[in-house]
Formats: structure tokens, sequence, C-alpha cells
């Protein structure tokens, strides 16, 4: 019985373990930073290294509310912890554009103030990631710079807008 009872509890152990292992906007991003609408109108370039530890397509709760059709084959790697947090203001009436350039197949990750997931792999060509928000918010938006295959590299975020 003791053993059954050891079982479950190290595979409920396992199972938290698991679903604590995925990206979580509930700590703030390594870097920080504030921005406005306008001061993002000249391009903003941030230095990160890509990659992580995480893959995308055991985390339910996100893949979920990416729904397949974004995440190419269910697949990459990101860190737990957001690689940046912006809080963003006077963003009303601006197109927020997020890409990354690397030296490897990055991806992105975005969750939003509003609480929606992003996720792009190939759209800035060189098989690098790039996200258009048509209408961000003001507040809080939390990015991970992953990579398709878990590989680490070099690589640049580069945000601007645009009316």
């Amino acid at each position: 019985m003791k053993s059954i009872l050891f079982a479950l509890a190290a595979a409920f152990g396992v199972s938290a373990g698991a679903a604590a292992a995925c990206p979580d906007y509930s700590n703030a991003g390594v870097s920080q930073y504030q921005a406005s609408g306008p001061q993002l109108r000249s391009p903003a370039f941030f230095n990160v290294v890509a990659g992580g530890q995480n893959n995308l397509g055991n985390c339910s709760h996100i893949y979920t509310r990416l729904g397949s059709d974004q995440l190419e084959y269910g697949q990459s790697y990101f860190t737990t912890q957001p690689d940046f947090s912006f809080y963003l203001s006077q963003m009303g009436g601006h197109r927020l554009v997020i890409s990354v350039v690397s030296e490897c197949d990055a991806a992105l990750l975005i969750n939003t103030g509003t609480a929606n997931w992003y996720f792009d792999d190939d759209d800035n060509g060189n098989l690098d990631p790039r996200i258009s928000l048509t209408r961000p918010s003001n507040g809080r938006i939390d990015i991970w710079v992953g990579t398709f295959d878990g590989e680490y590299c070099d690589a640049q975020l580069r945000m601007e807008t645009f009316r």
C-alpha cells in the first residue's frame, strides 16, 4: 500500500513539475522597460540569448489558447521566466511590430496585458519570427525569445510602432 501511495505522490509531483516548466507570466521579465507608442516610432533594439528548456508543445495551457494552427509541429523551446516585460503606454492608434533577428531558428512568444498569447516562428524571414499587434493595449506585455530546436544563440529583439 505504501508503494502505491508513493507512486501516486511521485506521479503527482512529476505532473506538477511539468506544468511549472512552461513559460509563466506571473513573474516579471528578466529585463524590464517602460515605453510609449510615440517613443517606439523609432525602433528599439534589445539583445537577448534565444532559447529555453521548455517545449511549448508540452504546455497545454498555452498550446490550447494559441490553437494548433499557430504552433508549427507543436514545438519551440522557451524559458519559464519572460526575457522581457514592457510596460506600455499611449498605444492608442498604433500598431506594434515585434520581431527578432538571430543566428539560429528563433521563435517568439508574447503574452499581452489582456492575457492573450501570440506565437510566431518564421514570419520575419531567414527563420526568424515577427508578430504585429494591430491594437496593442496599454500595460504590461511579456516577451520570450526561444528557438525552434531547443538550441541557444545570440539574438536581437526589435520593437517599433506604426500609425
